[in-house]
């Protein structure tokens, strides 16, 4: 099992159905504030934003219309349908996940637990033994890297774009997800894993 060269793709998704009740609109009509030091330009559907950790741009619905003043940013629907109401909320939270990317980061924490399991860096790779015949190599790709603390067997990976921290974290749990018996492999930090008593031996009669 061998990660070199795999390209880490960014969830794309819209959402196509929503609640009667728009939940997610009252998100969307919250209005986000733009922190010093954060350009936010944009180009037809495409945000760009732009801040002292990097800089990041995504389509954005044409449904929305999206407003800069100053330093805050407002989304607007056309309609109080139950497609813009999701796309309302969504897309809100898209932009201000680029804000809080380029800004403050995101970042996940992985615990790696099982006897001889081990993880180290391999340049800016993952080098993982996980009970394979072969050490695993997880790349660092899409802008996502990887501070390791190899006594503790922890890995945290972060990066500016939310989706891409989250996809990156889920794969490497993937390689050795965690077994119910005895808890070993890969999994969240502060994950709790529902254990399975393991078989007995069947008593005498």
């Amino acid at each position: 099992m061998n990660y070199v060269g795999k390209k880490v793709s960014a969830v794309k998704f819209w959402v196509t159905s929503g609640s009667e009740k728009g939940i997610m609109s009252r998100v969307g009509k919250q209005p986000i504030t733009v922190p010093a030091g954060v350009e936010c330009k944009l180009d037809g559907v495409v945000m760009k934003v732009k801040g002292p950790k990097g800089q990041l741009q995504r389509d954005l619905h044409p449904n929305m219309k999206i407003t800069i003043e100053k330093d805050v940013i407002t989304v607007t629907r056309p309609t109080d349908g139950r497609i813009d109401r999701s796309l309302h909320g969504l897309t809100r939270t898209l932009i201000n996940n680029m804000v809080v990317g380029v800004t403050e980061g995101f970042s996940k924490t992985l615990n790696i637990v099982g006897v001889g399991y081990k993880v180290d860096l391999k340049g800016k790779d993952l080098n993982l033994s996980l009970g394979f015949s072969h050490p695993v190599i997880y790349p660092s790709a899409n802008g996502v890297e990887f501070d390791v603390d190899s006594k503790k067997n922890v890995i945290v990976v972060k990066g500016i774009n939310k989706e891409a921290v989250g996809q990156a974290a889920a794969e490497i749990r993937k390689i050795r997800p965690p077994e119910p018996y005895k808890g070993k492999g890969v999994m969240y930090a502060n994950e709790k894993i529902r254990r399975k008593a393991g078989k007995t031996a069947a008593s005498g009669g």
